[in-house]
């Protein structure tokens, strides 16, 4: 099984939830770390949610719910999530001056 590891997605100034990593078919992905980074001086909040299989959003998938971040800070959550194909990490903020990461490896 091949592992290819790499930036898995990225997304900013996302006031709506916006699918930064969709896992491709046939892959399953471990998920290292998501950084959230703050380009603003003023305090703002983000969610992120994990989807099984792209289901709609609900409130079981959230691993993050309106946490704040500093502004001009970044926080980086080192995870280790599994997921299987199809699986979807979605994120928003509360400010469009929010930048997610999604950083880990596909193995397909």
């Amino acid at each position: 099984m091949p592992e290819s590891y790499k930036i898995l997605g990225q997304v900013a100034g996302t006031t709506e939830f916006a699918n930064v990593y969709t896992v491709p078919a046939a892959t399953s992905t471990v998920v290292s770390s998501i950084i959230v980074t703050n380009r603003s001086a003023s305090n703002t909040n983000y969610r992120i949610a994990v989807l099984p299989a792209g289901a709609a959003l609900a409130n079981q998938y959230y691993i993050a719910y309106d946490s704040v971040i500093a502004g001009n800070d970044a926080i980086g959550l080192s995870l280790g999530l599994t997921l299987g194909n199809t699986d979807v990490i979605s994120v928003n903020a509360s400010s469009n001056v929010v930048t997610f990461s999604v950083f880990g490896t596909e193995i397909t």
